[in-house]
């Protein structure tokens, strides 16, 4: 058998590879969905993509003779470790035969990498920060993600603690049928919370969508300030994930929290549009196009992608109000039939108790891996 070749992406064969991989190590695989290709080049394309301005990466593909057999994401997230105050590299977009030498020789590569940079740890997957596609699946591996939620084989989780990796922070997935019940104290506080304390909801208006995606941006970073490996998102960055957001946008799923006239909270929650995109099978054009008309239909839940509450009002029963609020919409679209939130992490216990007594289990595990360096 051939040794292991590791080659950093510098021609445009190599990025070509690097974007292709997926579909060798998923053949055959019902609950892969195959991401947009012209997405992913987008977002790996360090002259246009914005978080590429404040951080660095470097790619690796693995080879076998001429056979793609691995790839490897290093990079250093310059936000992140200034507001951290940390030195923290990343591995991301990692794809791999079940192979431990191939897998061993793309985490060196990318240790050497970050550790020339002066990073001390190595985490991941970070795809390639929090604000984008996080964490390997090690629990639910029966049913396909969600939108913007990844996906791998079973067999990733033993490659990654062979080269030396611990278990971090394990995020969780919760998943909602119509059937869902909040616990029997939620909806009568919920109401007596918006009544009393003067809250009442805003949807986004797309119209002025350049002044919502900047309120939306400030209010956000105040919620999450303070959670574990959060990096504030820059204007920058939430307006490039608008551009997709905006075609597929339920406005009704998409609010502001008022207090008085206060905004304190925000909802994001987008239509699953993954089915869909299985039939696009990484590309578009007028092929798509066709799709979507024919198999729109598809597109039956959603997921919730950002929720958040400045601190001092979630006390105040502020989150009951906007769960409630996403319970009364769902209930009433008839072609929604399940909501997935994630992710939570998993020792928010606030949340997670929350959905758990409304009789909601995880039903997928995500983990974050650190490694000293």
């Amino acid at each position: 058998m051939a040794g292991v070749e590791i080659i950093p992406v510098t021609r445009r064969a190599h990025m070509k590879a690097f974007i292709d991989l997926p579909w060798q190590i998923y053949d055959g695989d019902p609950n892969w969905i195959p991401p947009l290709k012209s997405g992913m080049a987008g977002l790996l394309d360090p002259k246009s993509h914005p978080f590429w301005r404040f951080s660095e990466r470097e790619l690796f593909l693995a080879k076998r003779g001429q056979e793609p057999v691995g790839r490897i994401a290093a990079i250093v997230d310059g936000n992140y470790n200034q507001y951290h105050n940390e030195e923290m590299g990343i591995w991301g977009f990692f794809e791999c035969t079940r192979d431990p030498e191939v897998s061993a020789a793309l985490f060196s590569a990318a240790e050497r990498w970050v550790r020339n940079k002066g990073m001390k740890f190595l985490r991941g997957p970070l795809n390639p920060s929090t604000n984008h596609e996080v964490g390997l699946l090690v629990q639910g591996f029966d049913s396909p993600p969600t939108l913007m939620m990844t996906y791998n084989p079973s067999y990733y989780p033993e490659l990654v603690r062979y080269c030396g990796f611990k278990k971090e922070k394990d995020l969780l997935a919760f998943l909602f049928s119509k059937d869902y019940e909040p616990p029997d104290w939620a909806v009568p506080l919920a109401e007596r919370v918006a009544r009393k304390n003067e809250i009442t909801i805003r949807h986004i208006d797309p119209k002025k969508l350049e002044a919502e995606i900047i309120l939306l941006n400030r209010v956000y970073n105040e919620c999450w300030a303070h959670n574990w490996g959060f990096v504030p998102m820059t204007e920058g960055e939430l307006k490039e994930n608008a551009k997709v957001m905006i075609h597929i946008l339920d406005r009704k799923l998409a609010f502001f929290l008022y207090y008085r006239d206060e905004p304190v909270g925000v909802f994001l929650a987008l239509p699953d549009v993954n089915p869909l995109l299985k039939r696009f099978n990484g590309k578009l054009g007028i092929s798509a196009l066709i799709k979507k008309y024919l198999h729109g239909s598809d597109i039956n839940g959603l997921r919730i992608l950002m929720f958040g509450v400045k601190e001092h009002y979630r006390q105040m029963g502020v989150p009951l109000v906007a769960f409630d609020h996403l319970m009364r919409v769902f209930r009433n679209q008839e072609k929604y039939q399940y909501i997935e939130a994630g992710w939570t992490l998993e020792d928010n216990d606030a949340i997670n108790r929350f959905f758990i007594e409304g009789g909601a289990d995880p039903y997928k595990r995500y983990r974050i891996y650190r490694k000293d360096l």
